[in-house]
């Protein structure tokens, strides 16, 4: 791919409008470098996929200027092709990027932008939608849905502080899972289907995922009472939460939740419905620049 020519779709409300002035900053070290950059921004998540598609047809590396909804909806547009992604992590949660880190300098930035190599990845597929990162059902979607909802501050803490106050009031749920054809009932509080290892801002939901295992990570959190649940979500902020009792993973390439229920269903940090989902991995169907060589 031709690493001379960026297209950068920006999502202009990301971080409370700062991203215009991270990508304004790498444009012009990147400019300087002897690229060619063109700055789109964009006017939906739809829209942002159609972005990320036209660049990818006409031969340019593409930047996903935002957080991990716009991150996803971009990967939309490229899946599939040869076009390579990079990460400018500018929204409240920044997940998937954690998995590509660049620089926070710009001109190094730019600079890796121009010689990292691009690595084919795993996305997932939530009901026909592209997810970098994760899909959820349950206690931590109906977390981020009140974050939407109540403007919370754009930070990684918000999603914590509604997680907190959703935990007092949520009643376990019901749940039956088709795990690559093998159906199972549990009780419980979620279901996180996972590509990647972080989500809800830093949160290691997935602690053994990986971008590019062909497989995706699922964690079911059990019927625990409110004070372990509590233990649970302070253990994720390090990946310990699996060591507890009442919380499983597993992995699989297709997995259908259900619920007893009307619950929301979150994907990259954006709303999916009220369920049931599947979600699917699609492997190596994205070409990502600045994942780490495995060791």
């Amino acid at each position: 791919m031709n690493r001379d020519q960026f297209t950068a779709v920006v999502n202009p409300a990301a971080g409370a409008g700062t991203a215009a002035g991270h990508i304004t900053r790498l444009a012009r070290a990147l400019r300087e470098s002897g690229a060619a950059v063109t700055v789109s921004y964009t006017r939906s998540l739809s829209h942002a996929t159609e972005l990320g598609a036209a660049a990818a047809a006409v031969g340019h590396t593409v930047l996903a200027v935002g957080g991990d909804g716009v991150v996803g909806a971009v990967a939309a547009g490229l899946v599939g092709s040869d076009a390579e992604l990079a990460i400018v992590p500018a929204g409240r949660g920044n997940d998937f990027a954690r998995g590509a880190p660049l620089p926070a300098d710009p001109a190094a930035a730019a600079q890796a932008l121009r010689t990292l190599p691009g690595r084919p990845v795993d996305v997932a597929e939530a009901d026909g939608r592209v997810v970098a990162g994760s899909a959820c059902i349950g206690v931590d979607a109906a977390a981020n849905d009140l974050a939407n909802r109540r403007r919370l501050p754009r930070h990684p803490i918000a999603y914590q502080l509604a997680g907190l106050a959703v935990i007092a009031g949520w009643r376990p749920v019901e749940y039956t899972l088709t795990v690559d054809g093998q159906t199972t009932s549990f009780t419980g509080h979620t279901v996180v289907v996972a590509n990647a290892p972080w989500y809800g801002g830093g949160l290691r939901v997935a602690p053994h995922a990986r971008l590019d295992d062909g497989l995706l990570d699922i964690v079911t959190v059990g019927a625990l009472p409110r004070g372990r649940m509590l233990r649970a979500l302070a253990a994720l902020r390090h990946g310990t939460h699996l060591e507890l009792p009442g919380i499983e993973t597993r992995r699989a390439r297709t997995v259908t939740v259900t619920a007893n229920r009307p619950l929301p269903v979150y994907a990259d940090g954006e709303p999916l419905g009220s369920g049931p989902v599947t979600v699917s991995v699609r492997p190596g169907d994205l070409r990502l620049i600045g994942v780490p060589q495995p060791a």
